[in-house]
């Protein structure tokens, strides 16, 4: 009988050895990432807490490894604070963190509960100077305030010292807020928004004092 031809496959080393040149300059990358620290941290939209805070808050004050704090892990860190509603966390270069939060503002203090009231409606025992709302506020009124105060502009918030509810005959949304600067300005929910507009209104008068009607009539009433 004839012997059959056993064919040995030749082992191709080029290749292999390409190969194993290959998987060493992945696990070498792969490391240096491991080693390499974060070492630029930009914080966009913060204004309850300093740069330092938010990057304290996210566990990034010793400059972690950027492969061992992933965006998702900073961002959960920060949004478990009360005062931080979201934030978004973007790398780059894998050395470059950049976190934009939207902060959960400190709205006013209520002086039924004895709480202060954050724009998303949770209620906290920590003080701020934000205005103070004196007096009880019926639920479904409450609500449409809320969402009234959280819609004006910021530094027209700072700007209030005090707010009453105070309906009349005519309108039972009514609030009286006092300015820090001594002005009153009296308001109805369905025009709060007006409240904006307040430091351009208050100029027209020559730095007098009075009662400033935007709940209707919107005119000036300066004090004897």
């Amino acid at each position: 009988m004839a012997k059959k031809k056993v064919k040995k496959r030749k082992l191709k080393f080029k290749s292999f050895l390409r190969f194993i040149i290959f998987l060493a300059l992945i696990s070498l990358f792969v490391m240096y990432l491991y080693n390499t620290k974060i070492n630029s941290i930009v914080v966009k939209g913060n204004s309850l807490y300093s740069d330092w805070e938010i990057i304290k808050l996210a566990g990034l004050d010793k400059r972690p490894s950027t492969m061992k704090m992933f965006s998702s892990q900073i961002s959960n860190k920060l949004e478990d604070t009360p005062y931080i509603n979201k934030a978004k966390v973007k790398k780059e270069w894998f050395t470059e963190v950049t976190i934009e939060v939207e902060e959960n503002l400190p709205l006013f203090y209520y002086v039924p509960n004895s709480k202060t009231v954050l724009s998303n409606g949770t209620e906290v025992e920590d003080n701020f100077p934000v205005p103070t709302l004196i007096n009880y506020v019926p639920n479904k009124i409450y609500a449409e305030f809320l969402k009234e105060m959280n819609d004006t502009d910021y530094g027209i918030v700072k700007r209030m010292s005090e707010i009453k509810y105070d309906p009349n005959d005519v309108d039972e949304e009514r609030f009286l807020i006092t300015m820090n600067d001594g002005n009153y300005v009296y308001l109805t929910l369905n025009k709060f928004n007006k409240i904006n507009h307040y430091l351009e209104i208050i100029k027209e008068f020559d730095n007098k004092k009075g009662i400033l009607y935007l709940d209707s009539g919107e005119y000036f009433k300066v004090f004897e």
